[in-house]
């Protein structure tokens, strides 16, 4: 026995060395890993620490998760250590700015955590009239530094979403009327490369990745700086306005109404049409850039006998502030997103969006949905011709479909196909409706990667972009180390 051990090992011994050199390492050693790599700028967190539940935290717990560590990296050159490190390994991480987001483990992983507040910067220059922002900021920070040079850019509509994710996907703005998408305003990238480089990206230095990063989400690299066009803001009107549910059809003919008639580029509103607490009711959002709008936009609105008020001249930032956006943050609770894009905000359509919200928030209230809204929006057809340099998303301009949002919430995640099953059934109830009325293309509208739900084919999101999206990417990333992170894969 003691010679067959002794030949056993003696055999056995070179093969299990080799095998424990190439053994992949835990998510715990790749933390320590990184934690010898990063400067004193940075720092890694672990479970049971504050700063370590600041960094997986998500608009809705159903986007989060518990990772190995969070990593919150302090300079471009510690985000490309991280990269080299996590590639290397093969080890799944993920990118978290605002955590906004609606899908599952799109910003979120078990593995490695990169938090990126520390990208806190907002830098405005006068002379060339952008400002430069961090990725790891909300827009409300961004608002607040740019207020004293009277300038604004074209960023979020309420409050607490991130400036990483929101700009990389498209960017719809209170300002989208006048200048276009948050895209449409990029001057330039600060990315951080798969193999730890660091590169400013323009139109100029690399026409290809300056258009693939136009809404080509986290598939390039890690984003640190955003260069944007600044525009002057000076006092805005407008706020929130809420309807109970004995008003909802003269809400809807008031916004039928603005949609078919309002063509100033300064006037823009969101519609909310939610199920709260048994009862269906709007949450109404109007916006004018400008401290008094012209008699008669908003008239409808302001007529219909409401519940609640907040409409005035203010700062912007007030504005924002004044959303209903985190309404459901208290809950903790579980949730999706989901968009209809068309041609054309119709009646029908606008119709449609509020008989889906008494019938499902009637219907999914018996499970244990708690909120359930549809966000009616509104914009010029103009909007995709203020940009002269086309970008990957949208991947078309010769229609400008407007993005109608779907939000579900809900307290259990066994019930998560259900609701689900529900979110795509209303989808396509809404779709149907553009389309029997003849709008055209709806079937092959591109859904805002923002607010698509994690099972939208990717070839949908980017049409006739994809193949140069894909091009682009073997040579910024050839070992694909952006697929170990989550999000819309090209």
């Amino acid at each position: 026995m003691l010679s067959l051990a002794l030949a056993t090992s003696l055999f056995l011994g070179p093969v299990w060395s080799h095998l424990s050199v190439r053994a992949t390492p835990s998510f715990e050693d790749v933390c320590h890993q990184i934690q010898g790599a990063i400067s004193n700028a940075s720092a890694v967190y672990w479970l049971g620490s504050t700063l370590y539940n600041k960094g997986v935290e998500h608009y809705m717990t159903s986007s989060e998760q518990d990772s190995a560590c969070v990593v919150e990296p302090g300079t471009a050159e510690d985000v490309g250590a991280v990269l080299k490190i996590v590639g290397s390994n093969r080890t799944p991480f993920a990118v978290k700015g605002g955590g906004h987001t609606g899908n599952p483990g799109y910003s979120s992983t078990e593995g490695i955590q990169i938090a990126m507040f520390r990208f806190s910067e907002v830098t405005y220059d006068e002379s060339a009239q952008t400002a430069t922002i961090g990725t790891g900021l909300i827009w409300d920070n961004v608002y607040e530094a740019l207020a004293p040079h009277n300038v604004n850019v074209v960023g979020g509509r309420v409050t607490g979403v991130g400036v990483g994710g929101f700009t990389l996907g498209g960017g719809y703005s209170w300002l989208t009327n006048q200048y276009g998408l948050t895209v449409d305003t990029l001057t330039s990238f600060e990315l951080v490369k798969t193999d730890g480089t660091i590169v400013t990206v323009t139109d100029s230095s690399d026409a290809d990745l300056f258009w693939a990063l136009k809404g080509g989400l986290n598939n390039y690299g890690i984003v640190t700086r955003f260069t944007l066009k600044t525009f002057p803001q000076g006092q805005v009107w407008g706020g929130l306005i809420t309807y109970t549910a004995s008003h909802l059809e003269d809400v809807a003919a008031a916004v039928a109404k603005f949609s078919a008639n309002v063509t100033d580029p300064k006037a823009a509103i969101i519609t909310a049409s939610n199920f709260l607490l048994t009862q269906p009711g709007v949450s109404q959002l109007l916006f004018y850039d400008g401290p008094t709008p012209p008699d008669g936009i908003f008239n409808d609105f302001l007529d219909i006998p409401h519940f609640t008020e907040d409409v005035d001249t203010r700062d912007f930032i007030s504005l924002v502030q004044a959303s209903p956006a985190n309404l459901t943050a208290g809950q903790r609770s579980v949730g999706i997103f989901a968009t209809v894009p068309v041609p054309t905000l119709s009646a029908n359509v606008i119709n449609a969006m509020f008989n889906e919200t008494v019938f499902w928030g009637h219907k999914l209230q018996l499970d244990s949905g708690t909120f359930i809204s549809y966000d009616i929006e509104h914009f010029l057809p103009s909007i995709l011709t203020h940009n002269t340099s086309p970008s990957a998303w949208p991947p078309t301009r010769d229609t400008a479909y407007i993005p109608q949002f779907i939000y579900y919430a809900w307290l259990f995640e066994f019930e998560d196909e259900k609701f689900y099953d529900a979110i795509r059934q209303s989808s396509a109830q809404i779709a149907n409706v553009a389309k029997q009325e003849g709008q055209k293309g709806v079937d092959d509208a591109p859904p805002y990667p923002n607010y698509a739900i994690f099972d939208t084919p990717v070839e949908l999101i980017y049409g006739d972009s994809l193949p140069r999206m894909r091009s682009i990417k073997a040579t910024v990333d050839p070992d694909n180390v952006m697929g170990l992170a989550g999000g819309i894969k090209i």
